[in-house]
């Protein structure tokens, strides 16, 4: 007997390590910053450093989920709606057939902690992961989907991604210019 749940646990540890593995790596960077800039003699003297190593670890792992949650629900919703654009799978069978993808998700997240040490690691791992996770689900639906819908799926999933981060990049840019335009002139 085939178990639709299975696998139903590892997108919550898939977020939780990747999670895990990118906080640990800005637990780093900040406490140079803290050093450099003088701030990490002043919080020792109201934690100790493992407290404030736990501390900024719990702090950036809840924000690196939260981003990785969105995310994964952003992409559930995208591609969904690209599927009752394209297919014509009414029993949802070819829904089943992808969630197995998860676990290269999986994989690509217990691969991070290798590179744990490195962002350039940590960010090719994540999207190495994302991409061969992509060509699967692609390889996998096509077996519901003619090609001309294959194609068009590709396309609406890659164009409504891009119009998305192109909007969360503008929108980070004119905050950034907004604020550098407040600034008083010296």
């Amino acid at each position: 007997m085939k178990n639709p749940y299975l696998f139903g646990y590892l997108p919550f540890l898939t977020i939780t390590l990747f999670s895990l593995t990118f906080g640990v790596y800005m637990v780093g960077i900040s406490m140079e910053f803290f050093s450099q800039v003088g701030l990490y003699t002043g919080m020792r003297e109201f934690m100790t450093d493992t407290q404030l190593r736990l501390f900024l670890l719990l702090i950036y792992s809840l924000i690196f989920f939260m981003i990785l949650s969105a995310m994964k629900l952003i992409d559930e919703t995208i591609h969904e709606t690209a599927m009752l654009f394209f297919s014509k799978d009414a029993a949802g069978e070819s829904y089943y057939e992808a969630k197995s993808g998860n676990v290269i998700y999986f994989f690509g997240a217990l691969a991070s902690v290798a590179g744990i040490q490195s962002l350039k690691i940590l960010l090719a791992i994540f999207l190495l992961t994302t991409f061969i996770y992509f060509v699967y689900r692609v390889f996998i639906l096509s077996k519901f989907l003619t090609v001309i819908h294959t194609i068009s799926l590709l396309i609406f999933e890659i164009l409504v991604w891009a119009v998305f981060l192109s909007v969360i990049v503008y929108v980070i840019l004119k905050l950034y210019n907004g604020m550098l335009a407040s600034l008083p002139a010296s």
